[in-house]
């Protein structure tokens, strides 16, 4: 393996060659180090946050990562530019691309990740396992497609190249696995430029256990404990944890060994994680290396009591780690990821601007943000919008400590996944550390549910909005009544708010009459009365128990002829919940309506491709893909929501679409017999009618 030409270089300035979290978290450990810190930024980032905290930061011009971030030439050109010492490559993007890595240290700058040739060896699965076989890792037979069988079954086909759930599929019939392999080659070769699958036995109820390495250029390879990382959506994870619990003294000692092993021989120097598949036998077996920094780094760092991006940066200067083994682990430490999507609906990702993104802190809990007040979540980029970490001296401790701190944020701006994972966390198999990569197919449903009162829950929230909203007019009536003098704003008759509750779309009516001299009566809400009322803040006394509702309102829609604002979103938080509000008009339009049988985009992005030879005046049946849209990271498929026409196919290959644009148009079957050309609007899902 190459040396790193410049070991023995102080580091004075370090570009970072992604955005967001990661980008701002390599800023944090630079600036405590009084190192220079260099941005990058899309123009659709140039007031991102990571691009506003760095000391230098330079503009790709674009939107679309294959044009900015992914662009490895432009972002070497900013490092030169800018004048940084090294590159830091985050994770993501070029991360773990080793023509990159060689493109970086060709221009006589520090590379601060693992020799491009161990990048080389990890970056296809399948030659990796190859690797992995020849250095005695555990490790599931590939099958050939072709001659799968059925006791083969149930098998899991996986891209060759990249991650993050990208081209993955689980195959249970052998009649589906020719289809599937296609549909996930073809997802590869759009995400990562290889469309290499390759297919495995597929483990039911396996756990997700992995294993941080640090090696330096001196021979000491550390194996810094388990995490475990089961709880996963597409494949992509959501919580976890470490150490990985449940594990014996020779499970762990095992996957160390192993690992240790991988690093060994790739020749491995930096941060890396070698991934391991737990079988409910206890038998592990190697999933594959990446040769970057983890997502889920934090918990290391929070049980070891490490900086791991400084020693990165220590590695990559040439210096050896600070002892021959790692120090001692002490307590444990649960990361959630907090994303702007909503699980019921296919996990659709939301784009929007983020008005508000607070964390209670206290000891044990730590917050990696990607994004803050202000900023906008786009359609072009992964929609993690921040990273919550608990560390306790147990594990019951840290998930409590994780649960209230997610309970008690304050979340304004898209819809997100922050109610799932406060359920997650307290659901009965979580507590007791019974998980597995099925969790949420088993759970999903459930956890999505509203609780028995939510209605009521609901109602109370719309009722403290609708008051606050109320205090503000007649504060602000006071102020133009003392600048003008000889108005008074005075009590009128039952006054009535609509609302629209997201995600989910449920709308509430609510009524209370002003009243003179103290806070307006409950109105139409048994058991409730208003204690206190402020522009943003209301008490309510709920069956007899006083609650506080805090209430921001956020001026997103245009001036009604009421007076309102109508489409102002409104985002109250207690104790009881948090629920974001759309305020509607007090009489809706009657002619607002969408085109009977739309399949509406519901976010903006690409279509990346039509089923093949569909065209308009074809018969299709319901659950038939249709389409595939990209957005986010993340494709999502368009579907028949009945048996019936194809009317009309509005959009090709390559197009890129807005929210609420008509991608096709689908007359049902029975609609199509009688003629009636009046289908049903579809109903917007990822596997149904919308992306």
């Amino acid at each position: 393996m190459s040396a790193q030409p410049d070991a023995g270089r102080t580091i004075g300035s370090v570009l970072v060659a992604g955005r967001g979290e990661i980008a701002r978290r390599v800023f944090r450990t630079c600036r405590e180090l009084g190192v220079a810190t260099v941005a990058v930024h899309s123009d659709a980032d140039a007031d991102a946050l990571h691009a506003r905290e760095a000391d230098a930061a330079v503009a790709l011009p674009g939107d679309a990562p294959a044009d900015t971030y992914l662009r490895g030439d432009l972002v070497v050109a900013a490092a030169l530019a800018a004048g940084a010492d090294a590159v830091h490559p985050g994770y993501g993007f070029l991360s773990e691309n080793a023509g990159f890595a060689r493109a970086v240290l060709e221009a006589g700058l520090v590379w601060i990740g693992p020799p491009p040739e161990a990048i080389e060896a990890m970056a296809s699965k399948t030659r990796a396992k190859e690797l992995m076989r020849k250095a005695g890792v555990p490790l599931l037979e590939p099958v050939r497609p072709g001659e799968a069988r059925e006791e083969d079954l149930p098998l899991l086909v996986k891209a060759a190249a990249g991650g993050g759930g990208r081209g993955m599929r689980i195959v249970r019939e052998l009649v589906a696995l020719e289809g599937e392999v296609h549909a996930a080659s073809a997802e590869a070769e759009a995400a990562f430029g290889d469309g290499e699958v390759f297919a495995e036995p597929y483990v039911e109820r396996g756990r997700h256990v992995e294993v941080q390495v640090l090696a330096d250029g001196h021979g000491t390879v550390w194996a810094l404990g388990t995490r475990d990382c089961s709880l996963q959506r597409r494949h992509q994870k959501v919580i976890e944890e470490a150490p990985a619990p449940g594990l014996t003294g020779e499970q762990r000692a095992s996957l160390h060994g192993a690992a240790e092993r991988a690093a060994r021989a790739v020749g491995y120097r930096g941060a890396g994680t070698v991934e391991f598949l737990l079988a409910p036998d206890g038998r592990a077996y190697f999933l594959e290396m990446n040769t970057r920094l983890q997502v889920e780094h934090p918990v290391t760092e929070c049980v070891y009591g490490l900086d791991l991006v400084a020693l990165q940066l220590r590695i990559a200067e040439g210096a050896p780690l600070p002892a021959a083994r790692p120090p001692e682990p002490h307590g444990h430490a649960v990361e959630a990821r907090l994303y702007a999507e909503d699980p019921a609906r296919q996990w659709r990702p939301q784009t929007g601007r983020v008005h508000r993104l607070e964390v209670p802190g206290g000891p044990g809990i730590r917050l990696d943000a990607g994004v803050g007040g202000g900023d906008e979540v786009t359609v072009h980029y992964d929609p993690m919008l921040a990273k919550v970490i608990a560390w306790a001296p147990t594990r019951a401790e840290a998930v409590r400590k994780l649960a209230h701190a997610l309970e008690r944020a304050r979340v304004h701006g898209p819809a997100t996944n922050r109610d799932l994972l406060v359920r997650s966390l307290r659901h009965p198999d979580f507590a007791s550390a019974r998980v597995d990569t099925g969790f949420y197919d088993r759970h999903l449903a459930r956890l999505c549910e509203e609780p028995p009162d939510g209605e009521r829950r609901l109602r109370a929230a719309a009722f403290a909005a609708a008051l606050a909203d109320a205090e503000a007019h007649r504060t602000a009536a006071r102020t133009v009544s003392g600048r003008l003098g000889g108005w008074r704003n005075l009590p009128s008759g039952p006054q009535t708010k609509r609302y629209r509750a997201e995600p989910g779309g449920a709308e509430v009516e609510v009524r209370y009459r002003p009243a003179r001299g103290g806070p307006p009566p409950a109105g139409d809400l048994p058991g409730v009365c208003a204690l206190r009322v402020a522009a943003d803040r209301v008490e309510l006394e709920i069956d007899g128990v006083r609650h506080r509702f805090d209430v921001a309102a956020y001026p997103d829609g245009p001036i009604g002829p009421g007076g309102g604002e109508e489409g102002a979103r409104v985002f109250v938080d207690s104790p009881l919940g948090a629920y974001a509000l759309t305020a509607l008009p007090r009489f809706p339009d009657p002619h607002t309506r969408t085109e009977p049988g739309s399949l509406l985009a519901r976010m903006p992005g690409t279509v990346v491709r039509v089923a093949d030879r569909l065209a308009a005046g074809d018969a299709v049946t319901a659950g038939q893909p249709l389409l595939w849209l990209e957005a986010m990271k993340m494709e999502h498929r368009v579907t028949a929501p009945a048996d019936g026409v194809l009317r009309e196919l509005r959009v090709t290959a390559g197009q890129r679409v807005e929210v609420g644009a008509v991608l096709a148009v689908v007359t049902p079957e029975e609609q199509d017999r009688d003629g009636t050309g009046e289908p049903p609007v579809s109903p917007a899902t990822d596997e149904g009618a919308g992306a």
